[in-house]
């Protein structure tokens, strides 16, 4: 037995029997269905929805600066032809990749480490290492386990000190995970599979004490009628992906969800009578969402009360991961990866988000102008992106000091639309 973050001692036996072979075979056969394995969980009921014709109470959101208590930068690893999820030999290790998920890793982390489990498992070991605890490589060692693994995770930091902690937590699997050509038409297929995977099992969390995941409503405001953004190419724009290394306009970014539009929800337009808002036009939407702080206890504690360990500790190189004592080591190393393994295929973007004291009462999202927040149990997430630019925003920047003003000016742009609407 352990604490949290105790580390049980370490198991010499490293044969392969029978019961691995069964096991090994099985688990690829039906790896997704584990998810399925996963203990009974309590669920709560959703407030009721307003009626037809009603207009919804919200509980305006504070937007002040008074209210700003963190701003967090995080590079974005996208990889032009999407995530690596190949495999290689360093000596004697298998390595499997499972790294380069652009802006798309929370959303994409189960079926992406369904698919590198799966990978593993060919082999049939009885244990396995895990370099990386970011949301990926938490995530795949607890996948790993559930298809009865040991398994060791080795890194610098536990999640809640890794760039996975500074993302914005919404459901977005297509948000920058490739570059349409160098992808190619097969990646799409790929996609899918990890997006629908993950989707099933985000939803066995809903319900959980601390709201690990949940739902809420997102309003998308305008002053004007809403019509989907299009950013067709430009054909003065000559540079390319294929001539620079980065993307140079919008058109060049794979784009996937219309694949599983039959279980994502759809924005609707919110008749006037029901518009909670004094901006004219007016989506809703329902938006998953991850609240980190509880999400990360929750899969830490399965690892650790799953018999897993943690290992402080650096890498300096592939070499290094031949010398683990496991002969199977799944590379979940995110941006690091760009360095460590030489993928220079990989680019950085920038992303940043402002966090404003947590305001439970409100639990929805708005998206104003350049302006999005998500209320959330961890706090009230502010982003001030750029629609114009759009997936190029923050491309080829590697920067990760924050920039406190530019959230100080998403909240000033946003406020008019929030105040409150006069009966």
């Amino acid at each position: 037995m352990t604490d949290l973050y105790g580390m049980p001692e370490r198991t010499a036996d490293r044969g392969i029997g029978r019961r691995t072979i069964l096991r090994g075979a099985s688990g690829l056969v039906g790896l997704a269905g584990l998810q399925a394995c996963a203990p009974a969980r309590m669920v709560a009921s959703a407030p009721p929805a307003p009626l037809p014709g009603e207009r919804p109470r919200l509980i305006p959101l504070r937007v002040t600066p008074d209210q700003l208590i963190d701003v967090k930068c995080c590079i974005r690893p996208l990889r032009a032809a999407g995530p690596n999820l190949a495999t290689e030999l360093i000596g004697d290790t298998l390595v499997v990749h499972n790294y380069g998920h652009g802006g798309s890793g929370w959303s994409l982390s189960w079926g992406s480490a369904e698919i590198a489990v799966g990978k593993a498992l060919s082999v049939l070991p009885r244990e396995i290492a895990v370099v990386g605890c970011g949301i990926i490589g938490l995530t795949s060692a607890v996948v790993a386990q559930r298809a009865g693994l040991k398994v060791t995770i080795y890194a610098r930091e536990m999640i809640r000190r890794t760039r996975s902690f500074r993302a914005s937590g919404s459901f977005t699997p297509d948000s920058r995970v490739a570059l349409a050509a160098p992808a190619g038409a097969a990646f799409g297929d790929v996609w899918e599979q990890m997006a629908r995977l993950s989707w099933k099992a985000f939803r066995t969390y809903l319900g959980l004490p601390g709201n690990p995941v949940e739902f809420g409503d997102s309003y998308n405001l305008s002053d004007k009628p809403i019509v989907k953004r299009e950013h067709p190419a430009d054909p003065a724009i000559i540079a390319s992906w294929a001539n620079t290394g980065l993307p140079q306009q919008n058109s060049e970014f794979g784009e996937y969800r219309e694949r599983i539009r039959d279980i994502v929800p759809r924005p609707i337009d919110v008749p006037p009578d029901e518009n909670p808002f004094t901006v004219p036009y007016v989506q809703r939407s329902s938006q998953m969402h991850f609240n980190f702080p509880s999400y990360a206890h929750t899969l830490l504690s399965e690892f650790f009360e799953g018999g897993g360990r943690f290992v402080n500790r650096d890498f300096h190189g592939p070499a290094e991961y031949a010398a683990l004592p496991e002969k199977v080591v799944i590379n979940a190393t995110g941006y690091a990866a760009r360095d460590l393994w030489r993928d220079t295929t990989i680019i950085p973007v920038r992303g940043q988000t402002g966090w404003l004291v947590p305001q439970p009462q409100a639990n929805y999202g708005v998206r104003y102008r350049n302006i999005m927040l998500t209320s959330k149990a961890d706090g009230v997430v502010v982003m001030n992106t750029n629609p114009d630019i759009g997936e190029m925003l923050g491309v080829g920047d590697s920067m990760e000091l924050p920039d406190r003003g530019n959230i100080e000016e998403a909240l000033k742009i946003i406020a008019p639309a929030l105040a409150p609407r006069e009966a």
